[in-house]
């Protein structure tokens, strides 16, 4: 079982404390720039796009598919991939609460949150696969 693994959060600018407080809340949010009305990932502080510092935080569904994973095999095996979220911004993430042999590319997912070491109104969003039902 691909189970969460211990977040140390790295250092980083105050305004990218709201990324990991709505993360901590349960929320996924992501960068949005109002100047050209676009979404992006990794937050950053000026826009990628059209490179204006009016940015603001917009809250997201947190469902996707994934695009492409890799098993990552050293101690405990653990899943990196990037999610294609449904708002067409790709995220690099862990995906958790599944086996190895589960998972395959175009598969749905959603977001989870783990507790992020050290700061407990802080979290780490990652995905995992939406169970399927049978009809």
């Amino acid at each position: 079982m691909l189970n969460a693994r211990t977040f140390k959060l790295p250092d980083a600018p105050q305004w990218l404390e709201e990324f990991w407080l709505a993360a901590g809340r349960g929320e996924l949010v992501l960068r949005h720039c109002r100047a050209c009305d676009r979404l992006h990932h990794y937050p950053r502080g000026i826009c990628p796009w059209c490179s204006s510092a009016d940015l603001g935080w917009q809250a997201c569904a947190g469902t996707g598919v994934v695009e492409t994973f890799s098993i990552v095999r050293h101690g405990e095996p653990y899943a990196l991939a990037y999610v294609r979220l449904d708002e067409g911004v790709s995220v690099l993430t862990n995906l958790i609460g599944c086996e190895p042999e589960e998972l395959s590319i175009g598969q749905p997912v959603r977001v989870v949150f783990e507790p992020a070491e050290g700061r407990t109104d802080f979290a780490v969003p990652c995905f995992t696969p939406v169970e399927r039902t049978v009809s």
